[in-house]
């Protein structure tokens, strides 16, 4: 029931969800914290690796690709392959804790920590910011229309472009 009276307050808030929607735990440390719980109680680890792929994804703020963690992970790690990452995303996608950004072929942390849930992802075209949007309404419709048009969505995951509002100040201020 609270997460019935949580998703139709939402829905009344676009704004309201849309500035929220990318926040994570006070801290790194304190959604790190939050990760390692959710996996204990699922009976998973967050092993160091998995910990610290999740911690790179957090401290980047955006959509991150698999290669530029990689990179990031040598600096502390300097034998890290390609697989090492990999299976860490694995693990953090098949958890729920982070989203596969298809179209760019990137990764992002989920908004809610404990309670990931499929919805639509606003990917800023410049710099990489994401923004979960969770209108389960408007998710339901969007999907039957596409069914009624014959096709079958491909992922779980509704992707949607545009231009973050920074991003347009920026534009708009360089004239």
């Amino acid at each position: 029931m609270k997460n019935a009276k949580a998703s139709a307050a939402t829905e009344k808030s676009p704004r309201a969800r849309a500035s929220a929607a990318h926040r994570h735990a006070a801290s790194p440390e304190a959604a790190l914290a939050l990760a390692d719980a959710y996996c204990r109680k699922r009976g998973e680890k967050l092993t160091p690796i998995r910990r610290k792929v999740l911690e790179l994804l957090l401290n980047s703020g955006r959509a991150t690709k698999a290669y530029s963690l990689l990179d990031e992970m040598r600096e502390i790690h300097p034998g890290s392959a390609p697989p090492t990452v990999y299976r860490a995303l694995d693990f953090l996608l098949s958890a729920g804790l982070v989203h596969r950004i298809e179209s760019i072929n990137a990764f992002t942390v989920c908004h809610d920590l404990t309670h990931c849930q499929h919805g639509m992802l606003v990917v800023c075209q410049q710099c990489g910011s994401v923004t979960e949007l969770h209108q389960p309404k408007l998710r339901e419709a969007l999907i039957a229309q596409v069914e009624d048009a014959g096709y079958r969505l491909a992922g779980e995951e509704i992707e949607l472009k545009g231009l973050c509002a920074a991003c347009q100040a920026a534009q708009a201020a360089a004239g």
